[in-house]
């Protein structure tokens, strides 16, 4: 996290719930990405307020209910599962947006260029709605079933408020459709 520009933030033990608190306050006011466990009572506050709320399912009902994600298990490592699966989750649908935009600026250029140049589209409406749907679903398919890696906990932390589309996917589809 140092080398993040972040100071961590750990409380060895069991905290109380007002160190928790302060935790979440100071995530806050900083605009980190907060997450806590918790499993009791006293922790409900605390994981309500948390960006992401693990609940511990040997844990009171409150702070289940308090809860984004309930543990089933209740180990460290379903946690860094739910992690890797989370941000597994986050490239597929960068990745989908990127395959998907790229595509579609591909033909609607090639319906562009040709209406100008042929003075009539080569590719009609039907035909259009048709690659769509084949490119939609065969993408969505291939990036549903992509498993997680541990490379993924190796990523630096995504930014709550980062726009989906930044300059580099940006670069990256005009690159794209340019080779086209």
């Amino acid at each position: 996290a140092s080398n993040l520009g972040l100071e961590p933030r750990r409380y060895a033990g069991s905290p109380d719930a007002n160190a928790k608190l302060d935790c979440n306050r100071h995530k806050f006011f900083e605009r980190e990405v907060l997450a806590m466990t918790g499993d009791g009572t006293n922790d409900a506050p605390a994981l309500r307020a948390a960006d992401v709320g693990f609940g511990m399912n040997s844990g009171t009902s409150i702070a289940k209910a308090a809860s984004d994600i309930v543990i089933m298990d209740d180990s460290f490592g379903s946690l860094v599962s739910a992690v890797r699966w989370g941000r597994n989750v986050y490239v597929s649908i960068l990745k989908f947006l990127q395959f998907q935009l790229t595509i579609n600026i591909v033909a609607v250029a090639i319906t562009v260029l040709g209406a100008a140049v042929l003075h009539h589209t080569p590719l009609g409406a039907v035909q259009m709605l048709w690659v769509n749907l084949i490119m939609d679903s065969l993408a969505s398919l291939a990036l549903a079933t992509e498993t997680p890696t541990d490379a993924m906990l190796d990523l630096p932390p995504f930014e709550a408020e980062a726009p989906l589309l930044n300059d580099n996917l940006l670069k990256h589809i005009v690159g794209q459709a340019g080779y086209q």
